[in-house]
């Protein structure tokens, strides 16, 4: 027996992310999992911690330095994030 209406897999994951409710941690992981590419080597290296809490970037850093300077591309950051995300997907970042 022939369904009559059939769909492709990619609309069947779609329905299944929404469904599920699990779209926007699907996004908070990837840009978690990219942070190496959002923020550069360097700073990524001296990164111990990172997460996003109710859209706060939280990020914990081992070098003062690295903090200094985040503190100050706060706002590229966060831009740079939210544009790999498409959405709004963080409001603020908050460094330990």
């Amino acid at each position: 027996m022939r369904r009559k209406r059939t769909m492709s897999l990619m609309d069947v994951l779609a329905e299944y992310k929404r469904e599920m409710n699990i779209e926007g941690r699907l996004k908070e992981v990837e840009v978690i999992n990219s942070w190496d590419e959002i923020a550069g080597r360097a700073i990524a290296s001296r990164t111990k911690k990172i997460y996003i809490k109710d859209k706060n970037l939280v990020i914990h850093l081992n070098s003062s330095v690295v903090r200094n300077e985040l503190m100050m591309m706060r706002e590229i950051i966060k831009s740079r994030i939210n544009e790999k995300a498409g959405e709004e997907l963080v409001s603020s970042i908050i460094l330990k």
